[in-house]
């Protein structure tokens, strides 16, 4: 008895970590990423720093909460057409192993524990918080109108920057629009990557995405959105007066981007997609860290 319900147990453990995709980092992280960058321009570091330590922990908790309960939202709504999608049809709304009730409320309690994060930085970020729900929550629903859904995500996605520099600076200024308008082009680029694993049965389906609008010139599509956010990241260093060490360890980002994600780049590959996709993770915090070392050295 005691097996069957360990077994019971862990099976419940594994579903519920399929449906909030705990058990896939790169998303919660590809959403950290741009609010970490946010709090590392906005923060003085030759101050006290226990506010960035905090307010970066926060912002991590609740990028995986509300990147969970929006991956929940975007499985009810795409569970039929996730049926139809071979890497996706397991998944546990569109599967039947969990119901949309269930999922729902599950996607609920996790906004909720987001809001309590929400409620601990000043007016003018809850405030930002809230009017970004609506944006999230509608994200699933553009590919059935547009072929611009990537070009949504990024608006959504890299949101979190803005919020990160108004919870330290309780204002707005050019550095994280310029930072945010970049930022929003490079989410455009790995989601148009990430897009091909699945542009086979997105086309049979009917459903819309940058991979298919650009599909016969997906590199140059590619390099052309990876080319304005490095750009964003020059002009930031030159606005903000960063050191020349930044603009050295720059060309690495220019190589990560450039040559391993564009150049090597084979979209009919959906392994070699992923690979690349993936690969953002770790440009996440190279771009932190030249952050730092621009503004330290």
């Amino acid at each position: 008895m005691l097996c069957y319900l360990q077994e019971n147990y862990m099976k419940n453990f594994e579903i519920f970590l399929t449906l909030t995709r705990l058990n896939k980092p790169i998303g919660f992280m590809l959403l950290f990423w741009p609010c970490l960058w946010g709090l590392t321009i906005a923060h003085e570091f030759s101050e006290n720093n226990l506010i960035f330590y905090k307010f970066s922990f926060l912002f991590f908790l609740g990028a995986v909460l509300m990147r969970s309960a929006g991956c929940i939202v975007n499985d009810v709504l795409d569970r039929k057409i996730d049926l139809m999608v071979e890497r996706t049809k397991n998944r546990p709304i569109a599967s039947g192993q969990v119901s949309v009730k269930t999922a729902l409320v599950v996607s609920a309690i996790l906004c909720l524990f987001a809001f309590v994060i929400l409620i601990q930085f000043n007016q003018k970020t809850i405030i930002l918080g809230l009017a970004s729900m609506p944006f999230a929550f509608s994200y699933p629903l553009m590919k059935r109108f547009t072929y611009w859904p990537q070009l949504f995500l990024g608006f959504t996605f890299n949101y979190g920057l803005i919020m990160a520099w108004v919870s330290l600076n309780d204002n707005l200024s050019i550095y994280p629009i310029v930072f945010y308008l970049g930022a929003i082009f490079w989410t455009l680029g790995y989601d148009t990557i990430y897009g091909f694993q699945d542009i086979k049965d997105d086309e049979i389906i009917g459903v819309k995405s940058t991979s298919i609008k650009f599909k016969k010139n997906s590199k140059i599509f590619i390099f052309s959105c990876y080319f304005f956010f490095y750009l964003s990241l020059i002009l930031i260093g030159f606005l903000m007066s960063f050191s020349k060490f930044y603009f050295i360890f720059s060309s690495i980002l220019f190589l990560q981007l450039f040559f391993f994600q564009v150049y090597t780049l084979n979209v009919d590959k959906p392994e070699d997609c992923i690979k690349k996709f993936k690969s953002n993770n770790l440009l996440g915090f190279l771009i932190f860290i030249n952050i730092l070392i621009g503004k330290i050295l």
